[in-house]
């Protein structure tokens, strides 16, 4: 069995170094099983010292000229040789819990693809209060986190991957077509709980509450717009880090 850890990165120097060190250590999870693993970063155009980064890790590195999620995790993707994709945001860290958790889904038979509740590094009652609700309506639908996301490749290629229609929510919509095709295969999707991801509380920091307002209420009323514009999905393209 081989395992491709991919993941995307934009202006990611500060906080990539730190996750893909995590990710390499919690790896021991299916080296200890004989399985081989591949670590892929997609640079997504930084600007920064980002492949850099990734390099010293030990990543290969592979560069998407388009800002967006995405095309960034399909690039990274597209160079995967590995059985399985194990898709991790650049600011979170799954531990060896979670990808044990993992191996023994892809072990199965019964499991085709999966994600995990989330808990952020820092508290933010408002942010804690909506992961709360995620993690709920996550486990409850089968929705995947983008931070976090395993999927056997050949089922991620034959659903067509992310959507490069979409800025925001590709997870969802990802989510959508993978429930669809796992009807017809007596297969399943998972959110493993055991061993949640954690994942960064920065935009909380980094974005006033009046910038959150304004954008979840734009959102609110022209949803489909704030999905498919780079530009009103600005909480994740603009290189705020």
């Amino acid at each position: 069995m081989k395992i491709s850890v991919i993941v995307p990165a934009f202006n990611e120097e500060k906080l990539l170094g730190a996750s893909l060190s995590e990710i390499k250590s919690a790896a021991a999870a299916f080296t200890a099983r004989g399985w081989s693993v591949e670590l892929i970063v997609c640079d997504n155009n930084s600007t920064d010292r980002t492949p850099d980064v990734a390099r010293a890790a030990g990543a290969k590195v592979v560069f998407e000229s388009i800002n967006q999620i995405a095309r960034a995790r399909n690039t990274g993707a597209a160079a995967a040789t590995g059985d399985w994709l194990v898709f991790v945001d650049a600011d979170s860290h799954p531990g060896a819990g979670l990808f044990a958790d993992v191996a023994e889904q892809m072990l199965s038979g019964r499991c085709l693809a999966g994600g995990a509740t989330i808990r952020l590094d820092e508290y933010f009652f408002v942010a804690s209060l909506i992961t709360r609700l995620w993690n709920f309506a996550s486990r409850w639908r089968r929705l995947l986190a983008g931070s976090f996301i395993f999927v056997e490749a050949a089922v991620f290629r034959q659903v067509g991957g992310f959507s490069h229609e979409l800025f925001a929510a590709e997870e969802l919509d990802l989510s959508k077509r993978l429930k669809q095709f796992a009807r017809g295969t007596g297969r399943k999707i998972v959110i493993l709980h055991r061993h949640p991801l954690r994942t960064s509380a920065r935009k909380m920091k980094l974005y006033t509450p009046r910038e959150h307002l304004r954008f979840f209420t734009r959102a609110l009323f022209n949803q489909r717009r704030m999905l498919t514009s780079r530009e009103e999905a600005h909480l994740w393209y603009d290189g705020r880090r």
